[in-house]
């Protein structure tokens, strides 16, 4: 084993611990890169050696590195204090609960780069969190949680706390697509908030709708549902990278080119999508052999999702 990482948070409030975790062995990149943090100081970001008391570091050796500049001297006796002690206890008691098997303390090393949050102030939560939250990381590292399948089922399915909101994907067909191309924006406010919260729900907005009050509509629309799958019809017919861009910076989840728009507006359309990781749909309305179409853009390299 060179290194394994592993993350974990406990906690609520200003006190919430976040541990990420480097554990490794002394001769591979971990170790390499615990003597860089021992040698190399930063400015409000000094690193420490976990220990039980003065005068006695853990076996594996542990280095803090805090996350957030401190910037007085009560955030540095947080660190220097309860976070210290917290990090040192779950290192030894990891290895007396075999999660780190003894016979490897001394080859090992843990980097902890832990969060302590500039308004905490509780010593008490900040020592009990940051050492649930220390162990938990070092047992997710030696057992290499998460695992592939793991992260394939949860991408989907879960959010991140502080964002919110999830990223919607198309993956759990069958959907209903709705189109919305009232150019009266009062007016498909209303309607949205009507419509039932659903992961088969997705809506298009429509080309009506975008002209009158551009691609950023959908930031009005994300206010009633932030977490919805929008599909920005723009139905391009030049300048497909620019446009395809525009759908992105405008959080829209895909963006429809026209099916009538050159070869190299097609393809270079497809392509920003794929860059900044939205869908891309070809509209063959109108054109008269659909599938002739879509062999030429085939051809070119690329398909549309």
């Amino acid at each position: 084993m060179e290194f394994r990482i592993g993350e974990a948070l406990v906690g609520e409030g200003f006190e919430v611990a976040h541990v990420d975790l480097i554990i490794g062995t002394k001769d591979g990149p971990a170790g390499i890169a615990f003597a860089n943090a021992l040698a190399n100081l930063s400015a409000g970001h000094t690193p420490l050696l976990a220990v039980l008391r003065p005068n006695l570091i853990t076996k594996p050796p542990a280095v803090i590195i805090p996350k957030v500049t401190v910037k007085n001297m009560e955030q540095a006796e947080l660190i220097f204090g309860p976070a210290q002690a917290a990090v040192a206890k779950a290192v030894a008691d990891a290895v007396e609960e075999g999660i780190i098997p003894k016979e490897k303390a001394d080859e090992y090393v843990v980097i902890a780069s832990i969060f302590i949050h500039p308004n905490a102030a509780n010593r008490h939560k900040i020592y009990y969190y940051n050492y649930g939250a220390t162990k938990l990381a070092i047992r997710r590292a030696m057992q290499n949680f998460p695992d592939v399948d793991t992260v394939m089922y949860e991408k989907d399915r879960s959010f991140h706390p502080f964002v919110g909101r999830k990223l919607t994907k198309l993956w759990d067909p069958p959907y209903l697509q709705i189109a919305i191309d009232i150019p009266d924006l009062n007016e498909v406010l209303r309607v949205l908030e009507q419509i039932p919260e659903s992961d088969h729900i997705i809506f298009e907005i429509g080309t009506p709708l975008v002209k009158k009050y551009g691609s950023e509509v959908i930031l009005k629309l994300r206010e009633v549902k932030p977490d919805a799958f929008y599909i920005l019809d723009l139905k391009t017919l030049d300048v497909g990278n620019l446009e395809a861009r525009m759908a992105a910076d405008a959080t829209a989840n895909a963006v429809v080119i026209s099916g009538l728009a050159p070869i190299s507006t097609i393809v270079k359309g497809i392509r920003e999508a794929e860059k900044t990781g939205i869908l891309s749909y070809v509209d063959m309305m109108n054109v008269e052999d659909p599938l002739k179409r879509l062999e030429e853009i085939k051809k070119a390299g690329v398909l549309p999702n």
